[in-house]
């Protein structure tokens, strides 16, 4: 693959590619002020910890910073890419997907898939950092913008590197702004935050909130075991 053409961001390399710039005018459109930022943010985070991860550096550097730049679409406050039963994370992987197909044809579905599961996992530590170099550093960025440099392990982000892009791209209130998007999930679509932390969200401020769905209700009910399902017979 070619070079790509870069710019320097808040003392980062980043690729500068029109399909970029298209991406970052879209999420922009549909974004808060708070979190357009924090998805710029995390893709410059994403840019530092990469360069010092030799594994991650023969990475798709173009998946890389659109899937990190169009993450939380699915947050839209416009309402269009927000799905009435989906994940956010979900809506935010389609939505790209979608903004892809219509702008670049000529992608094929290797480079689509990766920015698909790098939105889509991007919350489920426990498989992201175990899936392709370009999905695990829209991750590491994302992480690290929540986290900070402390809880980053051996110095891939420092103070001096977090503070350049901090100053560049305020934070505004990020916590602030997380608490109301996972609490307005769990007011308006609780069928979808019952096998991710959004929940936890819902249990803690929202108030009246029930974890609606059904998943394991329903997996107990086609569980049968002799004769009986396992919520007739426990034991």
């Amino acid at each position: 693959m070619a070079p790509l053409p870069t710019r320097l961001f808040a003392g980062v390399t980043i690729p500068d590619t029109p399909l970029i710039t298209k991406a970052l005018s879209y999420t922009q459109a549909h974004s808060t002020d708070f979190a357009f930022n924090h998805v710029q943010r995390s893709m410059l985070f994403g840019f530092i910890i990469a360069s010092k991860i030799p594994t991650l550096s023969g990475r798709d550097q173009e998946v890389h910073a659109i899937a990190a730049l169009m993450h939380d679409l699915g947050w839209d406050p416009t309402g269009e890419l927000v799905s009435k039963d989906k994940r956010f994370e979900v809506d935010g992987a389609d939505a790209a997907r979608m903004f892809l197909k219509n702008e670049a044809p000529d992608w094929d579905e290797r480079r689509l898939q990766l920015v698909w599961d790098a939105i889509a996992l991007h919350t489920i530590g426990s498989i992201v950092f175990h899936k392709e170099s370009e999905v695990q550093a829209v991750a590491y960025g994302i992480w690290a913008d929540f986290q900070g440099p402390d809880r980053i392990a051996n110095n891939l982000l420092t103070w001096d590197e977090y503070n350049a892009v901090v100053t560049e791209l305020p934070r505004l209130n990020l916590m602030k702004g997380l608490k109301r998007e996972m609490c307005h999930l769990c007011e308006t679509k609780p069928e979808t935050t019952i096998d991710n932390t959004v929940g936890e969200w819902g249990d803690m401020f929202v108030k009246g909130y029930k974890r609606e769905g059904k998943l394991t209700r329903d997996l107990l009910l086609t569980c049968d075991l002799d004769g009986k399902t396992l919520l007739e017979d426990p034991n």
